[in-house]
């Protein structure tokens, strides 16, 4: 079944493959898992665009579809894994929420917000973790047992369990990330989401970020800072101070057209 209807809301499978250029896959499996999750992370970005223009972001179905399938633009953390996760769903896969906590910014450790990330564990021959919406995410899902190193196109992963029974995410040595494995709804992450969109003190509202997988490993830009990454390294790293230039590599790398620059802070270091 291509289409599904919830409360006057269609739902179109095709649709939302064709946007990330994948085929429908035979089989419910691991294997479909990863090639589904490459070409999600290869066609949406993350991007933090509406938090600069204060348009306020929703993980709610509906609008989710119509912003990533229909205007085929990306979105944060919680747009891109809830979209994600809405899929998955449709094309039969055993998927929950769960809630996260960034730990690391790019540049050091701090402590973001409780729900301010959400991941996905996928329940096939084992749990797997998914996360599409995070620059330091794994490319592959990641084996929630697994005690050790897992190696993956965009470096060494290894999950590690707290002593309260939380689940952390090290990045090539690096905590990333923190979540909780009891389920969530949606709706536990509105207050979350409200936070980084009117807080002052929540940085989404006055810096981009945007962020695409390539075939040799990720393109970022950071307010006005280029910053490309092969094999885990980064090879460039340049200031967009021409705005005709920032606008015509923003649309270039994202798919994003804009008719002028929005007001970014002067940055000259990238992540």
């Amino acid at each position: 079944m291509s289409k599904t209807e919830t409360s006057g809301f269609v739902f179109d499978v095709d649709a939302y493959l064709e946007r990330i250029g994948a085929e429908r896959p035979a089989t419910v499996d691991y294997e479909s898992l990863c090639y589904l999750m490459e070409r999600h992370v290869m066609t949406v970005p993350f991007e933090t665009l509406d938090l600069i223009l204060k348009n306020f972001p929703s993980v709610q179905d509906e609008p989710l579809y119509d912003k990533i399938v229909n205007k085929r633009r990306g979105g944060g953390c919680g747009e891109l894994n809830s979209a994600f996760a809405l899929l998955l769903r449709h094309l039969g896969y055993p998927v929950t929420l769960l809630g996260a906590r960034i730990l690391h910014n790019g540049k050091h450790a701090f402590h973001g917000q409780y729900h301010g990330h959400l991941v996905l564990r996928v329940e096939l021959d084992q749990p797997y973790l998914v996360d599409v919406g995070f620059r330091w995410a794994a490319r592959k899902p990641l084996k929630l047992r697994e005690p050790g190193v897992q190696s993956d196109p965009h470096g060494e992963y290894r999950l590690a369990f707290t002593a309260d029974g939380d689940v952390e995410m090290i990045h090539d040595g690096v905590l990333r990330w923190r979540a909780e494995m009891h389920p969530r709804e949606l709706e536990d992450f509105d207050a979350a989401l409200w936070y980084l969109w009117s807080s002052p003190n929540a940085p989404a509202t006055t810096q981009l970020w945007a962020s695409i997988v390539t075939p040799a490993g990720r393109t970022s830009m950071f307010n006005r800072v280029l910053t490309e990454y092969e094999n885990g390294r980064r090879v460039s790293s340049r200031v967009l101070d021409d705005d005709a230039e920032f606008l015509s590599t923003f649309e270039k790398l994202y798919g994003i057209k804009l008719d002028e620059v929005p007001d970014l802070p002067a940055t000259t270091e990238g992540v």
